[in-house]
């Protein structure tokens, strides 16, 4: 059930502007949103001249700045002291992306330039491109690959994925919670297509197994 929610806060684009000046805008950059818990949302830039960010403080009508997450078996979730926001309801096309790339309890914004190096090593076979912009996109707020992801999980994704069978970890991406009941890891968002959730996991997976690991 899709509920619409005002918030209270600033452009995005205008509050990047003001820290970085053009930097930010370089091809190939990404937006690091460091939060309170150590998730880290790499974010690449052209996505912000894409559609409208925006980073809140405040819900409009509500004492409290707070969510319930239930993707992530949390309840009651301080948002502050920063919360970025995409206005879906401009660009539906954002609906079935869930809360991807919507960090809170942000504290700290960034510039990197890591992504090619870390996620499209040499000796990687052609082709992976788009497994690795997902593998970002839905994996790296949390794991990393070659040292460039989040802080939450210490182990490196792509050197776990290689000692799964590939059925295995299709049911962790698409199902953590039968896997693993209680677990904060959200899947794949639900929101999506089931057909097209299982091709993401099936790239997902050849392009964690390919990638070569740093020792």
């Amino acid at each position: 059930r899709q509920v619409q929610v005002d918030y209270r806060g600033w452009p995005a684009e205008a509050v990047l502007d003001q820290l970085f000046g053009d930097a930010w805008r370089a091809p190939g950059t990404d937006l690091e949103f460091r939060a309170l818990d150590c998730y880290v949302s790499r974010i690449p830039a052209e996505r912000f001249a894409r559609y409208r960010g925006w980073l809140v403080y405040e819900r409009v009508g509500r004492d409290s700045f707070s969510v319930d997450n239930l993707q992530q078996n949390q309840r009651n979730v301080a948002l502050g002291p920063w919360y970025l926001v995409w206005d879906n309801l401009r660009d539906p096309v954002l609906l079935p992306e869930g809360g991807t790339y919507w960090p809170y309890q942000v504290t700290q914004l960034l510039l990197s330039r890591a992504r090619v190096d870390a996620l499209l090593p040499p000796g990687i076979a052609p082709g992976h491109d788009e497994g690795a912009a997902l593998t970002q996109k839905y994996c790296l707020s949390c794991h990393r690959v070659n040292g460039y992801g989040g802080d939450k999980a210490s182990a490196d994704l792509a050197r776990t994925a290689k000692m799964l069978p590939r059925a295995d970890f299709l049911r962790w991406v698409l199902q953590p919670g039968q896997v693993k009941p209680g677990t904060t890891m959200p899947g794949l968002p639900d929101a999506m297509p089931e057909s097209e959730r299982r091709s993401a996991a099936l790239r997902l997976f050849d392009y964690l197994v390919a990638v070569p690991v740093k020792p």
